[in-house]
């Protein structure tokens, strides 16, 4: 198991053409949020704004409308129970993220199935939350697309068949080969399977372990992803470590790091990455430039 560095950050983390519009950084469509838990969704979409991607999309409930304008008006609102409405903004998009708050009764069902029905195979499709424990109660077949689990050990345990004593490096291995997708299995130190490797995130806090945390590195997988589109397997692993670097700091003066603000300090956090050259380490990041 590799070490996943902050050489990853320096990797995807480049400058912004000068030649470039809001269509060059690509479109994100979030689909979640059901009545009980619409904060799951716009968390997630702040973070996918606040990651750099081009156009920001949430499908949620309707209930959810006027929080999510209130708290991200960059973000557009579509109501995720309009079924061809929902499919042309999947279809449309450079990433999915589907499931945070999704729920998981029937309408939620009809809704991922919506989803999974019209993704295509050059999208990036990160799946989470509620929308991995409808895969394996009802047994859905995998969308098309590059696939991108983001499950907690539980939501693994239910995809894989495996029992949380018994993840072993191995044996998770084998079930995203068959699976042919990336996971980004969430515990103490991360592990991010892919095609070719398996990766440990060495860095994080236990002040990360509150309600959104998930949410909000699914969104900036989303954001990344669609923001990197050329080099969207290294722009998860991005993803990943800038996730817990910029909690790991707020840490340093919070008992608990809040989910937003890793969203608010993103956008100065890359700022800071985009210039970085091979002398300069995360130390630089301090509390005037976290941005929240």
């Amino acid at each position: 198991m590799k070490k996943l560095t902050d050489q990853i950050l320096k990797d995807v983390i480049t400058p912004r053409p000068e030649n470039s519009f809001k269509g060059t950084f690509g479109k994100v469509t979030l689909i979640g949020g059901n009545r009980n838990f619409g904060g799951a969704i716009i968390m997630a979409s702040t973070a996918a704004v606040c990651a750099g991607a081009g156009l920001v999309t949430t499908a949620t409930d309707e209930i959810n409308a006027s929080a999510l304008h209130a708290q991200l008006p960059e973000a557009m609102f579509a109501d995720f129970t309009d079924d061809a409405l929902v499919a042309d903004l999947t279809q449309a998009a450079t990433s999915v993220v589907v499931g945070p708050g999704l729920g998981n009764d029937e309408t939620s069902l009809r809704i991922l199935k919506n989803v999974f029905a019209h993704t295509t195979e050059k999208q990036n499709v990160i799946i989470d939350g509620s929308a991995i424990t409808l895969m394996a109660m009802k047994k859905l077949e995998q969308p098309q697309g590059n696939i991108i689990y983001t499950p907690h050990e539980m939501e693994w345990q239910r995809l894989s068949g495996i029992k949380i004593g018994d993840q072993t490096e191995d044996k998770n291995k084998a079930v995203q080969e068959k699976l042919g997708a990336t996971v980004i299995l969430k515990k103490h130190h991360t592990e991010i399977y892919t095609s070719d490797q398996v990766y440990q995130l060495p860095i994080g806090t236990p002040a990360q372990a509150v309600g959104g945390m998930g949410d909000t590195l699914a969104g900036m997988v989303g954001g990344f992803t669609a923001e990197f589109n050329g080099k969207a397997d290294k722009a998860v692993l991005a993803a990943v470590y800038a996730h817990s670097a910029i909690a790991e700091k707020i840490a340093e003066s919070q008992y608990i790091v809040l989910p937003h603000q890793i969203s608010r300090a993103l956008p100065t956090f890359m700022k800071k990455m985009e210039g970085m050259n091979e002398d300069h380490h995360i130390g630089f990041l301090n509390q005037e430039i976290l941005g929240y």
